[in-house]
């Protein structure tokens, strides 16, 4: 029997497993709190019986000049009538004020003014925005150090918002003044796209070997619920390409992340160097991954990560049902490649169909 690191390494690798691996995509702090007694992400693996799939960072390091270019303070603002707690953080820069604002809920936390608004705003971010001179691998390989060979330790690396140039400058401006801006400026959305891009791999650079197992790039802004196939292509892939190509030749292996539309867009990502794809969202969660035919289509290119509806399964289901779906996606990717997931983040649900997914997909086997 294999262990959980060396299924989840071999599956990223598209090679066939002994069974089923499987992972939920992060555990949220509410969902820890309200319905495992306030477990952590470990004590929560360790709980369903599940190969731990451990998110965790890296810390960065900042310079002391690069802070004094960068002084943000936070603001408090209250709640708001729907009972959300609201902020905003004022950051001064030697050539200007920028204003970000946000809220929150007891789920989730979100922006609600950007930090980016006009050109102005742009350029004083892209030229004072703090970079990191060291890279501090320490709580990677705590992590990895306490769950052995029992799993793999996921997570992210140094970017502004999301994972990938696109994402994040959308995640700057928002979504539509930055699709606008594609057709109205291209020039200076390219150069904003190179600039963050050069930032990143730099830190990639002085990071060194990349000691996570799994690298998330990407985002839900690059998705074709967002953008069209020729937007991606042009915003967003060759700068997915050489970012991809700097983790590699630090030893890392990438997940790419589209939440969202993905069909159209199975090619490009087969196109950009990542190793896998995420987040295969089915229509019924508002995406359109068709999993056997996004298998059929680049199975031989990328590995999978998610299909499973945590609203239909987690949230509304029962065991019965979540077994029933568990099987269909297995089924979907017969020749392995495919680490069963919820499709993003879940909130809510019966920790007993959480369990009856492990189960379910333990007992999905290869043939020897």
């Amino acid at each position: 029997m294999m262990t959980g690191r060396e299924r989840f390494l071999a599956t990223i690798r598209r090679q066939k497993t002994d069974r089923l691996p499987f992972q939920v995509h992060g555990w949220m702090d509410s969902y820890l709190e309200t319905h495992l007694r306030g477990m952590d992400q470990y004590e929560a693996c360790e709980y369903f019986g599940m190969d731990p799939v451990i998110y965790v960072n890296p810390k960065f390091h900042y310079s002391d000049r690069s802070l004094s270019e960068w002084r943000e303070t936070r603001y408090d603002l209250g709640r708001d009538e729907g009972g959300d707690l609201r902020w905003r953080s004022e950051i001064a820069t030697p050539g200007g004020m920028l204003t970000v604002e946000g809220a929150c809920d007891r789920f989730s936390g979100w922006v609600t003014r950007p930090i980016v608004g006009d050109e102005r705003d742009l350029e004083l971010w892209t030229k004072y925005v703090p970079v990191p001179d060291g890279v501090d691998w320490t709580p990677v390989r705590e992590a990895r150090s306490r769950i052995g060979e029992r799993g793999i330790v996921r997570g992210a690396f140094f970017d502004f918002g999301q994972g990938s140039p696109w994402q994040s400058y959308a995640t700057l401006r928002d979504v539509e003044p930055s699709i606008g801006s594609c057709f109205d400026e291209p020039d200076l959305v390219h150069a904003t796209l190179e600039a963050m891009l050069r930032k990143k791999l730099d830190v990639i650079e002085l990071g060194g070997k990349i000691e996570l197992d799994l690298v998330e790039t990407g985002g839900g802004a690059g998705s074709s619920s967002v953008i069209s196939p020729a937007m991606h292509e042009e915003f967003c892939l060759p700068y997915d390409r050489r970012q991809h190509d700097a983790l590699h030749a630090h030893d890392a292996y990438v997940v790419h992340h589209l939440c969202g539309g993905v069909m159209p867009l199975l090619e490009l990502v087969a196109q950009n160097g990542a190793d896998g794809l995420e987040t295969m969202t089915p229509p019924a969660m508002g995406g359109d991954c068709d999993l056997r035919e996004a298998a059929r289509r680049v199975g031989d290119r990328l590995f999978f990560i998610g299909g499973f509806d945590q609203h239909a399964g987690f949230e509304h289901g029962n065991p019965t049902l979540v077994r029933r779906m568990v099987r269909d996606l297995f089924e979907s990717c017969p020749d392995g490649g495919y680490i069963c997931s919820p499709s993003d983040a879940f909130y809510l649900g019966d920790p007993e169909n959480i369990r009856a997914f492990v189960v379910a997909c333990k007992e999905c086997r290869y043939d020897a």
